[in-house]
C-alpha cells in the first residue's frame, strides 16, 4: 500500500489510508488501482442498500428530470411525500427536512428549546448522556459527551447537562425548573455500540412525563432499519415527543429528518430552514429508502443477518480469547479485549476488508442491510486471519 498523499487540495481533517475509491456496488468498494474491498462501513452505517443500489439510482434519475430545487419557500411533491411517510411509520406529524444528523439534531434542541420557552417556564437545559455523540457542530459538540471533545473550541454552547447512560437516578437527580429536555441515542455507536436498555428507555419515558419535560431520541445511526426494526425505539415500545433521522434515510445521499409529535411542534416562521433542506431530489431518495425497507420481509431479514453475524462473531471472540459481541440487528461490535482494534482494522484493510475501529479495544460493524449470508461468511474469514496474525496463540 503506497504511503502518498492523494491530493493536498483535500484539506486534511482525518487519517485517511491513501486509498482513492472510484466505485461500489452492493457490499463492494474499487479502488482507483482496481482493488476491491468488502465494506462493512458502508459510509459509518449511511448506505442503508449497498452501494449505488437500483431504487436510489433510479429515484435520481427521475427525478432529476423532473424537478432539483425550488427553493424552501415552496412545497414541492416529494417533500411532502417523503413527511407523510415518516409520520405514517414512525407515529409522530410533523417533519422538517434537512441534510445531515447534526442539522436535524440542532434543530431537535433549538425545537426543546423554543417548546421550553412557550410552554415550560423558559427551561433550556438538555440532559444528554456520557460518551453520547450528536454531531460536529459547535451545539453539538457541546451536547455530546465525548471526553476529549472538552477542551476544543471554547467557549462551548451553554446549556447541556451530562448523566451516565442507563442510570435513570442520575437523570431524575439532574432534572430541574431549567430541564427543557433528554437526549440520547438508543444505542451509542460512535461510543462503541452500547445500548439504552429497554427498560431504562420506559423508565425514562415514564419519567419525562411525570416531570413535564420532552424525550429527544438521536435515530441518527439507530434508524430506518438499522436495528431489525424501522427505528430504535421501537424494541422499547415508547414513543418520543422528537426523534431525530440521517444516515440510513438517503441511503448515500445527505439527507435527514427532525420528526415531533404534534404537542411539540411550536417553531414560528423563521425559526427554523435552510437553502437545501426539504429539496425534491433528495427527498426523492428518501422515499425510495422507505419503501424498500418497509417491504414485506425486509426487516425480519435484517433480523435474520444480525443474528448470523453475530453468532460469526461469537464464534471468532471465542476462538481468540475475545469480549462480548455489543449491539443489535446490523450495528454490531465486537470487543477484543485487548487495546488492538485500529491494528485489526489498519490489515483487514490491507486484506481488503472495511471494518470501524471506534475505541482502542472494539470493532464495529455496519454492513448494508441487505448484506448477503455468503458476505457475512466473507468478512469472518478474513477477520479470522487477521486476528490470528496479530494475537499470539
Amino acid at each position: 500500500m503506497t504511503s502518498t498523499i492523494p491530493s493536498p487540495a483535500v484539506m486534511d481533517i482525518a487519517s485517511r489510508p491513501p486509498i482513492v475509491f472510484v466505485q461500489g456496488e452492493g457490499s463492494w468498494l474499487t479502488d482507483n488501482q482496481g482493488r476491491r474491498y468488502l465494506d462493512f462501513i458502508q459510509g459509518w452505517a449511511v448506505n442503508t442498500l449497498g452501494h449505488s443500489p437500483k431504487p436510489i439510482l433510479d429515484a435520481l434519475a427521475l427525478q432529476g428530470e423532473r424537478l432539483i430545487n425550488c427553493s424552501p419557500a415552496f412545497y414541492n411533491d416529494q417533500m411532502i411525500r417523503l413527511s407523510e411517510l415518516l409520520a405514517h411509520h414512525s407515529g409522530l406529524h410533523q417533519v422538517f427536512l434537512a441534510n445531515s444528523g447534526a442539522e436535524a439534531n440542532e434543530g431537535a434542541v433549538k425545537l426543546a428549546r423554543k417548546w421550553g420557552a412557550k410552554h415550560g417556564g423558559g427551561a433550556y437545559e438538555i440532559i444528554t448522556m456520557d460518551h453520547g455523540f450528536h454531531g460536529r457542530t459547535l451545539a453539538m459538540m457541546s451536547a455530546s459527551g465525548k471526553p476529549h471533545w472538552e477542551p476544543l473550541f471554547e467557549p462551548k454552547v451553554a446549556g447541556f447537562v451530562k448523566v451516565p447512560l442507563n442510570d435513570i437516578a442520575a437523570v431524575e437527580a439532574a432534572i430541574n425548573e431549567r430541564t427543557a429536555a433528554v437526549m440520547l441515542e438508543p444505542i451509542q455507536g460512535e461510543a462503541g455500540v452500547f445500548e439504552a436498555t429497554d427498560t431504562f428507555l420506559r423508565d425514562l419515558r415514564a419519567l419525562t412525563r411525570d416531570k413535564g419535560v420532552l424525550l429527544i431520541l438521536d435515530e441518527i445511526q439507530t434508524g430506518i432499519g438499522r436495528t431489525g426494526r424501522m427505528f430504535g425505539f421501537e424494541h422499547a415500545a415508547v414513543t418520543p415527543d422528537i426523534m431525530t433521522l440521517a444516515k440510513g434515510l438517503g441511503g448515500g445521499v445527505p439527507l435527514a429528518a427532525l420528526v415531533a409529535h404534534k404537542d411539540t411542534c411550536c417553531f414560528e416562521h423563521g425559526d427554523q430552514g435552510g437553502t437545501f433542506c426539504g429539496n425534491p431530489l433528495m427527498a426523492a431518495v428518501g422515499c425510495a429508502v422507505l419503501e424498500q425497507v418497509a417491504k414485506p420481509g425486509f426487516l425480519e431479514r435484517v433480523s435474520e443477518a444480525g443474528g448470523v453475524l453475530t453468532n460469526r462473531l461469537r464464534g471468532l471472540s471465542a476462538k481468540y480469547g475475545c469480549g462480548e459481541v455489543r449491539g443489535m440487528g446490523l450495528l454490531l461490535a465486537l470487543d477484543l479485549g485487548r487495546p488492538i482494534a485500529a491494528d485489526v482494522a489498519a490489515l483487514a484493510l490491507e486484506r481488503g476488508l472495511l471494518v470501524n475501529a471506534p475505541r482502542p479495544d472494539s470493532l464495529r460493524f455496519m454492513p448494508a442491510l441487505n448484506v448477503t449470508d455468503a458476505e457475512i461468511d466473507r468478512m469472518a474469514g478474513i477477520l479470522d486471519l487477521v486476528l490470528g496474525d496479530l494475537i499470539p496463540a
